[in-house]
C-alpha cells in the first residue's frame, strides 16, 4: 500500500470530523423537534383545562398532573438541546482545526516539492559540469 502523505490523512480525518458534526446537528434537530411537539401539547393541555366543556373540565386533574409531566420533559429536552448545542460546536470547532492543518501541511508539502525540484536542477547543472571519471582530470 503507498504510503499517504500528512496533507491526506489530514483530508480523511476533517472529512471524517465534518460528518460528526452533521451527526451532532442531525441530534439538535431531533430534539428541537421533540421539544416543538412538547411545548404543542402543553398548549392543547392549557387549552383543554382553560376549556368551559364540562368533558374537559371533569378531567381537569388529569390535564394538571400530564401538564406537570410535560413541563419536566420539556427542561430535561432543554437540558439535552444545550449539551448538544456545545457538542455540534465542539465538533465544528476541531474540524476547523484540523482542516487548518492540512492546509498548512499541503503548504509544506508543495513548498517541499518545490525545493526538492530546485535542488535536482541543481544537482543536473553541476552534474553536467564535471567529469564523468576522476582520471580525465588527471590525464
Amino acid at each position: 500500500m503507498a504510503e499517504r502523505n500528512r496533507s491526506e490523512k489530514l483530508k480523511r480525518l476533517v472529512a471524517v470530523q465534518r460528518h460528526l458534526e452533521r451527526i451532532a446537528e442531525n441530534e439538535l434537530a431531533d430534539t428541537t423537534r421533540q421539544r416543538v411537539e412538547v411545548t404543542e401539547s402543553m398548549e392543547r393541555v392549557m387549552d383543554a383545562i382553560g376549556s368551559i366543556d364540562p368533558v374537559h373540565m371533569a378531567f381537569s386533574i388529569h390535564y394538571a398532573e400530564r401538564y406537570g409531566r410535560l413541563t419536566l420533559k420539556d427542561q430535561q429536552l432543554e437540558g439535552i438541546q444545550t449539551m448538544i448545542q456545545m457538542k455540534v460546536q465542539q465538533e465544528r470547532t476541531k474540524a476547523e482545526r484540523l482542516e487548518e492543518h492540512m492546509k498548512d501541511a499541503r503548504a509544506l508539502e508543495a513548498r517541499e516539492a518545490d525545493d526538492n525540484a530546485v535542488y535536482d536542477v541543481i544537482d543536473q547543472r553541476f552534474a553536467g559540469a564535471t567529469p564523468a571519471s576522476s582520471k580525465v582530470q588527471n590525464s
